[in-house]
């Protein structure tokens, strides 16, 4: 009886150890791009469907390329209705057109540029306490660079997970997406000593977020009639969906490509469970222009590379296919 006891408290100790990453859900924001490409709508989809370990405190959206900010806005709101949380937590416009380096001057003013998404995310990380808040940015740096400068007293209280940047792997010329639409809001989180951590892109190179892709056939046989099933939701090129699942098909469709990266996807991956990248701590490097350039001395960034493709997409489809509460 005392060794069957043994064993099972051992089994019990074991799953534990094995799922803690899981066990405590993470308090975070997401600040999204949402209509620039593809990969942001798998992202949040993702997170939406994996609520037994976001702790989702709301959806902050910037504005990089494609379109305006209000087609952001919906191409997020369209997300969440497909994905059933459409009124669960906020959604919340940010910096437009703006970057940190033009913005930061303006900052005393009442109705700055994006100060509803600014002020959202100090208000959520004063109210964690001693919990630190996770921000994850899947677009540029903006609304965060500007939250941690118009009230320097939250830096302690969060923690910034960027999809961004080709460091250590484009050639020294970074042209990463992300960065380039506000290159002057990274240097200014890391002068503010904030924890943050960069899940490297690396177009064409296997050890960046970019070797996580898919094939569009894979998408269409797969996705198709996955997720619940919601109210029909007009999507972006036309057309009515009424699964997350069909709007991922339909999105895959209009493109030339055969395969795409979800780059964003790769974020709420790690976070979910940290074994499926391989994280270092390195000294923060800086930025001159376009370029990586030297170190910041005494500060450090944590890079995390090399990810588990197939770990990540089997959770993905998974996710999808049987979505947690």
């Amino acid at each position: 009886m005392k060794n069957q006891l043994a064993k099972t408290l051992l089994l019990i100790l074991l799953m534990t150890t094995q799922h803690s990453f899981a066990l405590e859900r993470i308090p975070i924001i997401i600040d999204t791009d949402a209509n620039n490409e593809l990969d942001d709508q798998h992202a949040l989809a993702y997170a939406f469907f994996n609520q037994d370990v976001f702790d989702i405190k709301g959806i902050t959206i910037n504005h990089t390329a494609v379109g305006s900010i209000n087609d952001d806005f919906e191409e997020a709101k369209r997300v969440m209705q497909l994905s059933g949380v459409w009124g669960e937590f906020p959604l919340i416009e940010g910096v437009d057109n703006g970057t940190y380096e033009k913005l930061c001057d303006q900052l005393k003013m009442p109705e700055h540029e994006g100060h509803q998404a600014i002020d959202f995310i100090i208000q959520k990380a004063h109210s964690q306490g001693d919990e630190r808040l996770v921000i994850a940015p899947i677009g540029k740096l903006t609304n965060v660079a500007l939250a941690l400068e118009k009230d320097p007293s939250i830096v302690n209280k969060v923690k910034i997970v960027w999809l961004g940047g080709n460091y250590d792997g484009q050639d020294g010329y970074d042209g990463e997406h992300n960065l380039m639409h506000d290159a002057s809001a990274y240097n200014s989180i890391i002068l503010s000593g904030a924890d943050f951590t960069m899940v490297t892109v690396r177009y064409g190179k296997p050890t960046g977020s970019a070797a996580v892709s898919v094939d569009v056939d894979e998408i269409q046989r797969i996705m198709a009639g996955l997720g619940p099933k919601t109210a029909p939701v007009l999507g972006r090129n036309g057309g009515f969906f009424s699964t997350f699942g069909d709007y991922s098909v339909d999105l895959f469709s209009d493109t030339s490509r055969s395969s795409r990266s979800l780059f964003d996807l790769v974020v709420f991956a790690v976070l979910k469970n940290p074994r499926w990248g391989e994280s270092s701590l390195i000294d923060a490097p800086r930025l001159e222009g376009d370029s990586w350039n030297g170190k910041f001395e005494d500060l450090k960034i944590r890079l995390v590379e090399n990810f588990n493709k197939s770990e990540i997409l089997t959770d993905f489809y998974e996710s999808i296919r049987s979505p947690a509460p």
